[in-house]
């Protein structure tokens, strides 16, 4: 036997007061295992079950009858629990009695409901019936007596039967349905008119309207038919004196009601503006929120709904809308500008940069806004180097501020935010006497090799993401703005190539200006010149020199995978920073020399000689030393084109140039030159094998040594190799690297290709014969794919190096 439920208890209801027919909601426990299980539900006494709606077992939903009681429980009853208690209460509040002409605040909209007494068999919800008289409007005439029975009393007015029937049809449409035979009594008619129309006594205002117009055109055809007759007289008539009814009847009616529709309207108007603002609060609330969100920063939730409004309202014809709309866009454009001046507003980091150009594309802003920030960056930098140079110059050592320059300068405005992220400073770390003891050429090198990498890295980087396309968001990529961007950027290859070549040059004219002003051309040398060179730097500082360009410009620029050849004048630079250098130390090391007689003490020590040996080998150890960084080449600063130049060059002073000049001293009775002229020849001819040499081993090496990583590929076995199909890719590699040096040689000179190009042969001959002696078993697949690759390698170099030679002597092969 099943355990019994335990009876229904209310613990909650929401709300808790209200007038009659408030849709309340009801929470406990044990409400019932289902629809059915409900079979009681009242409120404050009255009996709310027709209204109830069951949702689960905490749960039903229903609406407040007109109880007599102010304020009682809520008594649920169920098949299961039986009856149930409750531990809270509801309060019904009786509201006031409302005339026919009362104002009031609430308007009953005139739609159809349910009456459970005449569609009980209509499958509707419980929730949807509604009060015959919401606003307990008292329907009488101030005498007691109903409409229903004034309409009866005009009624019989009416002696014609179908006249009755259509003007009473809107409100009581059953009576169309009713059998009416031609001696159908007025009396008859009345009644049914009393049998249907209680149910109808709520009519709209537009069915009355149609009630009175039929009317009317009932009795025009009465009296169109008595005329007919001859019974109807021209003054008197009972119809004449039905329609002066009517019309008056119509007349006070316009007049009682005219300020109940008046303010009808009114309402109807201000609620329908209240659904539209509540509708489009969004657009209308928009340029507020817009300046709000600008004042805080938030741009993207600006971005959002400008892309929200513009897909809903871009293209509408409502003017309220389109006004507003306007006003979005104003505040819009006033963005674009703000967003603009903070894009080209310096000194600013890469991450703004990227993010303000994010913003301008995501709303649409014209022309290019990542190019116009390049420009501004380009010319800013310009300004920073120049600047570095006229601060230098015209400020004295010792107010000189290196850290931080507090006058408002382009200099003085670059922070740290700025400056690439290099890990430490290139600077080692120094006395407070410093910048006392250091020259001034010295420094100004060093601050102008911090500006250009605290900034040109940054700029090179913005140009990559330009080129990309990865300044943009997803929103971007939909518009095709990447594509756009892309494309912008081919077109615009040679402008910035331009723009880097612009900003290496100025810096190595700065640089010139300062230590090398005799290589500028003298049209520049007050542009970039105007140092005090009354004394001239030592060895030490110019090897400080060469090690800050190099370390700052050259190598730090070179990792950001910028051209070489936009870095050549950075080179050139260096190279004749070397020889100046080396110059430099050698005659100072030579003054240094002959000063040492003036240092003789004449003091002999226990060996029998003086201080002098000891300081002149000090001497030659400082010189050493100082030409360590001059005398080491560095990766990338050897230009080979330029080596094949230089070979060139010494071939042709060996065959021609030499030769050329013994003639001309013999012309001019010069006697004794062969011996200086074979010495020429000798130099010239090291020369020569020592660049040829250094050429080879930077193109060859590379070739050879890609040899061994790509035969072993893979975990290659000769002893275990599948059956040839051709020649294997390392072979393939090493003949296309061959062909390019070919082509490097062939566009400086043609006499040098049989030479290099054998010399690269050779030794990649060489490092195939020493691989293939190194394997001590192959197979018989691992036999033929060796005989297969050397063929192919012999005959390919033959016809490589036969052309070569042909090329030289300029005949076909």
């Amino acid at each position: 036997m099943s355990r019994a439920r335990q009876p229904p208890l209310v613990t909650g209801i929401s709300p808790k007061e209200g007038v009659a027919w408030t849709k309340v909601t009801i929470r406990g426990e044990n409400l019932g295992m289902g629809p059915p299980d409900l079979i009681g539900l009242s409120i404050c006494g009255h009996n709310c079950l027709l209204t109830a709606e069951w949702m689960s077992a905490s749960k039903i939903v229903c609406r407040v009858g007109p109880a007599k009681d102010d304020k009682g429980e809520i008594i649920v009853t169920t098949k299961s629990g039986g009856l149930g208690t409750s531990t809270v209460s509801f309060r019904l509040l009786k509201p006031e009695r409302i005339g026919i002409l009362d104002q009031s605040a609430v308007w009953v909209d005139e739609m159809n409901y349910y009456d459970m007494r005449t569609n009980r068999n209509k499958g509707i919800s419980p929730l949807s019936l509604r009060p015959s008289n919401p606003l307990g409007i008292e329907l009488d005439n101030g005498t007691g007596t109903s409409v229903c029975e004034l309409n009866c009393q005009w009624a019989y007015q009416l002696s014609d039967t179908g006249a009755w029937l259509f003007i009473i049809s809107p409100l009581v449409p059953e009576i169309k349905n009713v059998p009416i035979s031609r001696d159908f009594t007025l009396f008859n008619i009345i009644l049914t008119f009393l049998y249907f129309f209680p149910s109808h006594c709520n009519c709209s205002f537009s069915v009355l309207c149609e009630v009175k117009v039929n009317a009317k055109f009932c009795v025009a055809a009465i009296h169109q038919r008595l005329e007919s007759d001859g019974t109807e007289r021209v003054e008197g008539s009972m119809t004449q004196r039905l329609e002066n009814i009517l019309n008056r009847a119509s007349d006070t009616a316009d007049t009682l009601f005219q300020e109940v529709l008046g303010r009808k309207d009114k309402a109807d108007s201000t609620r329908n503006a209240l659904n539209v603002l509540q509708r489009f609060k969004f657009l209308f609330n928009l340029p507020l929120n817009i300046e709000r969100n600008i004042q805080k920063g938030d741009y993207d939730v600006v971005i959002n709904d400008y892309e929200k409004a513009k897909s809903l309202f871009g293209n509408t014809e409502v003017p309220v809308f389109k006004k507003v709309y306007a006003e979005v866009e104003t505040r819009i454009q006033a963005l674009r500008h703000l967003l603009l001046e903070k894009l080209l507003q310096t000194p600013s980091t890469l991450h703004d940069q990227k993010r303000y150009i994010r913003y301008l594309s995501d709303l649409h802003a014209p022309g290019d806004p990542a190019w116009q920030c390049i420009y501004a960056q380009h010319k800013w930098i310009l300004q920073l180097m120049q600047d570095c140079r006229d601060e230098f110059i015209t400020v004295s050592m010792g107010a000189l501020d290196l850290e931080g320059d507090a006058r408002p300068s382009a200099l003085g405005r670059l922070g740290h935010t700025t400056t690439l992220k290099r890990g430490g400073s290139l600077r080692i770390p120094r006395s407070n006497t410093w910048r006392y003891e250091t020259p001034q050429q010295v420094q100004f090198v060093e601050k102008l090799s911090d500006v250009v990498i605290g900034q040109l890295p940054n700029f090179w980087k913005l140009w990559i993401s330009y080129v990309n396309g990865s300044l943009f968001s997803e929103t971007g990529e939909k518009s095709g703005q990447v594509e756009k961007s892309k494309k912008n950027a081919r077109q615009r290859q040679n402008d910035f190539k331009k723009m880097i070549e612009e900003m290496t040059h100025r810096l190595v004219k700065l640089v010139r200006g300062a230590l090398l002003p005799t290589t500028l051309p003298k049209s520049e040398q007050n542009l970039y010149g105007g140092w005090d060179n009354k004394t001239d730097l030592s060895g030490v500082w110019l090897t400080q020199i060469m090690h800050t360009i190099r370390l700052a410009c050259h190598e730090a620029l070179s990792t950001l995978e910028i051209p070489n050849d936009l870095l050549q004048v950075i080179q050139d630079l260096l190279l004749d920073l070397r020889v100046h250098c080396l110059m430099v130390t050698l005659v100072h090391t030579t003054e240094d020399v002959k000063r040492l007689a003036e240092k003789e003490d004449w003091v002999v020590d226990n060996e029998g000689i003086t201080s002098l040996p000891s300081q002149f080998e000090q001497c030659l150890v400082q010189m050493l030393q100082s030409l360590k960084e001059p005398l080491e080449v560095k990766p990338g600063e050897i230009n080979e084109q330029r080596l094949l130049i230089i070979l060139s060059n010494c071939q042709y002073l060996e065959r021609r140039t030499l030769l050329n000049l013994a003639d001309h001293f013999e012309k001019h009775g010069f006697t004794g030159t062969e011996k200086i002229t074979q010495v020429s020849v000798d130099a010239v001819r090291q020369l020569d094998r020592n660049l040829f040499e250094a050429y080879i081993e930077r193109r060859a090496d590379p070739i050879s040594g890609s040899l061994e990583p790509g035969i072993y590929a893979g975990y290659f076995d000769w002893r275990d190799c599948q059956t040839p199909t051709g020649v294997r890719n390392y072979l393939k590699e090493a003949l296309v690297n061959i062909i390019t040096v070919h082509a490097e040689v062939f566009t400086v000179s043609k006499d040098l290709v049989p030479r290099v190009l054998s010399k690269i042969v050779e030794s990649v001959a060489d490092e195939m014969c020493r691989l293939m002696q190194c394997v001590s078993t192959f197979s018989k697949n691992g036999a033929l794919q060796v005989q297969c690759n050397t063929h192919a390698h012999t005959k390919a170099t033959q016809r490589a190096v036969l052309a070569s030679e042909c090329q030289a002597c300029s005949c076909t092969v």
